[in-house]
This record gives structure tokens, sequence and C-alpha cells, in this order.
């Protein structure tokens, strides 16, 4: 599955991603096209840094803006609600070999990816279960120790 392609979100992830974009189309777009015309001002357009960085910006929040329309369009709607196994949604606690304990969120959103190491090892743990989570310098155990919903 491509980064782009059929994520799994829950309707908050999908809520805050369509604030973004809807921040971006409107506030964001409208102050790089004012960066724009303020840059134009100085003069020669040629040898005017303020108006190429400017340009680039407007360029970089575009693909930005793409990005996350095709995000949201191809975008699958989950709701995991059970706190019986990890899935899309859930807060999930775990401690690691050495007892050191975190708490993260399974979310292709701001969270850790269910298409991830540690995501997709969790991906239907119970708690106690233990999951072994490859890494580039090996693999390293986790236990889950709670599983909430977000």
């Amino acid at each position: 599955m491509s980064d782009l392609e059929g994520q799994q979100l829950t309707a908050a992830q999908r809520a805050a991603l369509d604030a973004e974009l809807a921040d971006m189309e409107g506030p964001q777009r409208k102050a790089a096209v004012d960066a724009i015309a303020t840059a134009r001002a100085f003069g020669d357009l040629s040898e005017n840094f303020e108006y190429h960085a400017a340009k680039n910006e407007q360029g970089l929040l575009e693909a930005r803006i793409t990005r996350l329309q095709h995000k949201l369009q191809h975008a699958v709607i989950v709701e995991h609600t059970s706190t019986d196994s990890v899935g899309v949604g859930s807060i999930v606690e775990i401690e690691d070999e050495q007892g050191e304990r975190m708490e993260i969120e399974i979310s292709s959103v701001g969270g850790v990816s269910p298409t991830s190491p540690l995501g997709g090892a969790l991906m239907g743990a119970a708690v106690g279960e233990g999951v072994d989570v490859p890494a580039p310098r090996g693999s390293w155990r986790a236990t889950v120790v709670s599983i909430r919903a977000a």
C-alpha cells in the first residue's frame, strides 16, 4: 500500500486533516499570494531573492495541499473502539525489555503508523501479549500494558 492510498483513519483523524486542509487552502494560500505580491513590488524579479523564495514556498504549499487532498480522497474510515486488541485509533501503553514504558497512538496521522514496524507488530495484540518489533539493529520485544480507544 502506498503512503497516500488507502490509509486507515478514524473519524477524528479525518476531521483534523479536513481542518488542516481548510487552513492551507484558505489563510495559508492567501498569505503565500500576499508574500509574492509584496516581493514583486521590490523590483527586478531576476535578482529578487524574496520573490523566488515566496514562489518556492507557494509551490511547496500547493504540493502539500495536493498530497493532503489525495490522502483524504483515498482514506478508509475505521472506528476501532475495542480495548481487547490494538487497532487504528488505539492508544497503547507498551513496556520494553528494560522495563521502560511508552504510550503511543496507532494512527496514520500524528502517531505510529499501523504499517510501521512498531505499529504492524502491535496491530491485533492484546493486553499482556508480547510482540517482536523488527529494527535495523535486530528486533526488540514489547509487551502491551494497556489499550484504550482514542
